[in-house]
């Protein structure tokens, strides 16, 4: 994901100055973190748990509605919501001391949702605000895959959010330092917003870490390409921009210490400008040290000011050693060296192949990292990168002397930015041509801990195998063999990273808050999913539904089944295969299947046109049609021959899904009415994706009575308008004898089975 093999003359060079030193700082800093890890497999919350008191949290979780001030850190608005981030938040508790007094105790920092009437404008960094509201626990992962919230807060130490936040008072900053930061940041946003065009976004999202205004599209189908490294402030751009100021300013004779002196006080003042990433940070820590042992006329090790800076980060925020940023960024430099390795075994006569072999070794040194996080990995970007990493240098200084000279002269600054617009414009061509072919990216899934162990110790063996041979045993045969064991030893890590599926079949009903999502899976490879829609909650098919799937390794679907045209139950299905239509997703499905009726709404109309420009088969079921993949057989039991459409609910598509000796019956939103109809073609189950939410109108006794499942998922929003799941059709399920999981409650909800018996159990279980 961030490779950054253009700093790695920087990096491996110095290194090879002096190693004197460096093992024992590498391994102290390492064995430190390693430190923290246990502790937190022990239960101590140091790295991802609230590290408040438990009496404090039990406090918060009683008394939700609460005043708290803080020092403004930042303000963000949107069309949609407007919010600020306190840093050293105090809450106020009742007094065990006094009545009718009270105290103030630390919370670290909030992120505080405000209302609409509220002015965000009016705050300013540095400002101390009082404001109240609702407080909440920021909300765990629910479905497999998911971004995860609590672990990305906990990086910048953030633990609860406010709801519905009322200004109470504002107090002017005692100094304007942090606000005159992002006024700076403001003004040269306003320089490539005006310089820069279309382009815009990418320059902002480069040079100032601006993110919030780059295209979906684009970002998609960079992340896609493997070159959405080039959008974010990475080591690769700190390291540039600081080295080219310390050796401008060197030109122009400012000296040594002095030049030293200004291009590390310039490169902290960036780094908290640009929003103070893992990447960033790393790079600022490893060019002050970089500078400060150029400054002492001492020699630089970069492994050694890698762990010192990684150690540092770990210890200002824990939280750190599970970011994602943070291992790629750290990953991505130990792929330098890893690369310079390979250089050695393979590329040592061949000069041209070393840029490839530097971009081989980034993606090998952070390949588990990437798919541990995205499920998935570019195969098309160790090609792109090598066009990518060598220019990415030219657009970066454009954007950056553009917006210099957009300070006093505007066309001045178009110009300038003309040569980054063309390099863009390429990386566009680039990643729309990489993304139409089906091998351009690998959906591996996610892999488990001792998959990525046995990867790592199969590359580390291949390096050291490339490292101790002398350069005698690197020429003919002998050469060839050493070389040809260690790319066997390479390639038996990665065989050892897909996902591997478990035995059977396995059903997960994934939350996506007031709908439905349900995923089907054989350990044969294949894939069917049911419906994928919410009414409660934007973009299912980005957030909950595709990356599941990317966690599962499910690159391709067989088909994609739905029992009506209710944006509950299509409208992450419509996110889907617009993906598919823009090639932003590397998700592939063969067939849409609908329930056969006379008419469609708009919804079903929608899905049909975007199913057919994307290649994809559109069929119509009916009752009596059955679809087999493997062991896995789907008999669908409604709707009927010639039912009309005008009850979307009565006239979906059921399907009963047999897998050896295990049946499971899926009713969309189907009531009491066609339970009745369905009587006579109904048997035993084991598994019921429970009707209509859990609505009243459905699950009736008489239905019940003839299947007895044994299991049930209800899929339903927490808090919904509809009152679901009803008391009535909760009890009516459990004095069937189902035992029901819940969404809402746990997570998404998982059913497996080897076509005897089954198992269910919730996410957060």
């Amino acid at each position: 994901m961030c490779p950054e093999t253009g700093i790695c003359t920087v990096f491996w060079k110095a290194g090879e100055r002096s190693a004197v030193g460096r093992r024992p700082v590498c391994l102290f800093c390492m064995l430190l973190m390693l430190v923290l890890c246990l502790a937190d497999i022990s239960g101590i919350p140091l790295i991802r748990g609230n590290p408040l008191p438990e009496s404090l949290k039990d406090w918060i979780e009683r008394h939700p509605d609460a005043v708290i001030c803080g020092e403004v850190q930042q303000v963000t608005e949107s069309d949609f919501s407007q919010s600020v981030y306190l840093k050293q938040v105090q809450l106020s508790v009742p007094s065990e001391q006094a009545a009718a007094s009270f105290e103030k105790i630390s919370i670290e920092n909030v992120r505080v949702y405000l209302k609409k009437s509220e002015k965000a404008s009016e705050l300013t960094a540095g400002s101390k605000v009082t404001v109240s509201g609702s407080l909440f626990r920021v909300p765990k992962m629910r479905n497999p895959g998911e971004f995860d919230s609590q672990q990305y807060y906990a990086c910048r130490h953030i633990y609860y959010f406010m709801k519905n936040g009322i200004i109470q008072e504002i107090l002017p900053p005692s100094g304007g330092y942090r606000q005159m930061l992002l006024d700076v940041r403001e003004h040269f946003l306003g320089i490539y917003g005006e310089a820069a065009g279309d382009d815009s976004a990418v320059f902002e999202a480069m040079v100032l870490g601006k993110k919030e205004n780059l295209d979906e599209d684009t970002r998609m189908q960079y992340q896609l390409a493997g070159i959405i490294h080039i959008l974010a402030i990475s080591g690769m751009h700190i390291m540039m921009i600081g080295m080219g100021l310390n050796q401008l300013l060197l030109k122009m004779g400012a000296g040594l210490f002095c030049s030293g002196m200004i291009s590390v006080g310039f490169m902290i003042q960036y780094g908290v400008m640009t929003g103070g990433s893992a990447a960033s940070m790393r790079a600022v820590c490893m060019f002050l040290l970089l500078s400060g042992a150029r400054l002492l006329g001492k020699c630089y090790d970069s492994l050694t000011a890698l762990a010192v800076s990684a150690l540092l980060l770990v210890l200002s925020a824990p939280a750190n050693l599970c970011s994602n940023g943070f291992l790629l960024s750290y990953g991505a430099v130990l792929g330098v060296h890893a690369g310079s390795v390979l250089q050695r075994g393979f590329g040592k006569k061949r000069k041209w192949l070393q840029p490839f072999l530097a971009s081989v070794g980034v993606q090998l040194a952070t390949l588990p990292v990437i798919l541990y996080f995205y499920g998935e990995a570019s195969v098309a970007g160790l090609l792109l990168n090598l066009a990518v990493v060598p220019t990415v240098s030219v657009v970066l200084a454009s954007g950056v002397l553009g917006g210099i000279l957009g300070l006093f002269w505007m066309e001045g600054a178009k110009l300038a930015m003309i040569p980054g617009r063309v390099l863009l414009y390429f990386y566009d061509r680039g990643c729309s041509l990489a993304s139409e072919f089906p091998w351009c990216t690998w959906t591996a899934g996610r892999p488990e801990f001792w998959q990525m162990g046995m990867y790592i110790l199969c590359l580390l063996a291949a390096l050291y195998g490339l490292w101790k041979a002398s350069e005698k045993e690197m020429t003919g045969r002998r050469g060839l063999l050493v070389k040809a064991g260690c790319m066997m030893l390479i390639f038996l890590g990665i065989a050892f990273l897909p996902k591997r599926p478990e035995k059977g079949l396995s059903i997960t009903c994934l939350d996506v808050g007031q709908g439905d999502a349900i995923v089907l899976e054989t350990s044969e490879g294949a894939g069917f999913l049911i419906d994928g829609g919410s009414s409660s909650q934007k973009r299912v098919g980005k957030y909950q539904i595709l990356p599941f799937l990317k966690y599962r390794g499910i690159s391709r679907l067989d088909g994609i089944l739905i029992s009506h045209g209710d944006q509950d139950h299509i409208s992450g299905i419509i996110e889907l295969l617009t993906f598919m239509e823009k090639h932003t997703a590397a998700i592939r499905a063969d067939r849409l299947i609908l329930p056969k009726l006379k008419e469609y709404g708009d919804g079903i109309q929608e899905l049909i046109r975007l199913a057919e420009k994307v290649g994809m088969k559109v069929e119509y079921a009916l009752a009596g049609d059955c679809i087999r993949a493997g062991e896995l057989q789907i008999s669908i039991l409604w709707p009927a021959d010639g039912s009309s459409g005008k009850n979307v609910n009565e006239e979906g598509l059921v399907a009963e899904v047999a897998y050896g000796n295990f049946k499971g019956l899926f009713t969309g939103d189907i009531g009491l009415e066609t339970e009745k109809k369905l009587l006579p073609c109904l048997s035993d189950v084991d598994f019921l994706k429970v009707g209509h939410h859990g609505s009243a109108n459905s699950s009736g006794r008489e239905f019940l009575e003839k299947i007895r499942p044994e299991t049930g998922v209800i899929s339903c929003a927490e808090e919904n308008s509809y009152g679901h799941p009803s008391a009535e059709a909760v009890s009516r399920l459990e004095e069937a004898g189902c035992f029901l999981a819940y969404t809402m409650k746990g997570g998404a909800v998982t059913c497996r089975t080897d076509g005897r018996k089954c198992v269910i159990c919730s996410f957060q279980s």
